[in-house]
């Protein structure tokens, strides 16, 4: 359900869109509040302008959060961006902890507009492979944790 208070912080979040492209960046930006409706911190895509494939507004803010945050605080976030989440985002979102998304256009209202935007092949992937050997890191972690 999205509230009229959800509105307004999603339009910044579109005018963040619009701002980057005034820039000469990717029209996509994103804010995170705070429970109270509180901007926290904001974002524009920059992955032209910093030459790195993961400068996507909502990472950003999910590593600023998951920096600055305490999980309790993190955890009563919403994160307004211009547009749905990719799986990049998505899964640093989960990680961050972060408690809401609201997102203006679903990914594929955004293919429909700009079909180059949803032209990422899937490379093929193999395994999983050699568990025993594999495993050995991920026990060592779990028990040097544990103590």
């Amino acid at each position: 359900m999205i509230s009229t208070a959800d509105e307004i912080l999603l339009r910044r979040a579109i005018g963040l869109a619009a701002r980057a492209v005034t820039l000469g960046d990717a029209p996509y930006g994103s804010l995170l509040a705070g429970p109270d409706g509180t901007v926290l911190a904001e974002a524009h895509n920059t992955v032209r302008r910093d030459n790195d494939i993961t400068a996507h507004p909502e990472l950003k803010l999910a590593r600023w959060a998951a920096r600055e945050l305490d999980p309790r605080t993190a955890a009563g976030t919403t994160l307004y961006t211009s547009c749905q989440p990719c799986g990049m985002c998505g899964g640093a979102i989960v990680r961050s902890g972060l408690g809401r998304v609201v997102y203006a256009l679903s990914t594929e209202q955004l293919v429909e507009i700009n079909p180059e935007s949803g032209a990422w092949p899937t490379p093929p992937q193999a395994g999983p492979a050699l568990f025993d050997e594999a495993r050995v890191p991920i026990e060592d972690h779990g028990r040097r944790r544990a103590t």
